[in-house]
């Protein structure tokens, strides 16, 4: 499995975690990752996803309650909720993942994880902030262009 998969599965967890315990399970973090996972790289990578994630949850959640017509964030399965933050955080704010490998890696996820309707519910909204975000990016580069 590669790292970087790897390493989603574990901010998946931990996420899942952190969202039925709350801030607790954070000061668990590091032991938890060192438990689980000896590759380096992997543990670095999901502890970046977690504290990412965490830091930018209200406005990814905002962002995801703007596209899912007809669902409440709150009513979400967690599994498919917590895939939703982890994608959306990678979409915003990674320039390094491509939008196309951070859906495909959130939609195995889903698949994996949680039900099977998961993978297509996933897509769908992941699409809907991938276009809204290149749309919000062609928006500010005509700006600064102005």
């Amino acid at each position: 499995m590669k790292k970087r998969t790897r390493g989603r599965e574990l901010a998946l967890q931990l996420l899942y975690q952190l969202d039925l315990r709350g801030d607790e399970i954070l000061a668990e973090i590091d032991d938890f990752l060192r438990d689980e996972e000896p590759d380096r790289e992997s543990r670095e990578f999901a502890k970046k996803i977690l504290l990412g994630v965490q830091e930018c949850r209200v406005e990814l959640d905002k962002t995801i309650q703007s596209v899912a017509q007809n669902w409440d964030i709150a009513r979400m399965a967690v599994i498919d909720r917590n895939v939703l933050r982890l994608a959306s955080w990678e979409l915003l704010h990674c320039q390094d993942i491509p939008p196309k490998v951070a859906i495909n890696e959130a939609i195995e996820l889903g698949k994996r994880y949680s039900t099977q309707n998961s993978g297509a519910f996933i897509n769908g909204i992941l699409d809907k902030i991938k276009s809204r975000h290149a749309k919000d990016g062609a928006a500010q580069g005509e700006r600064s262009e102005a």
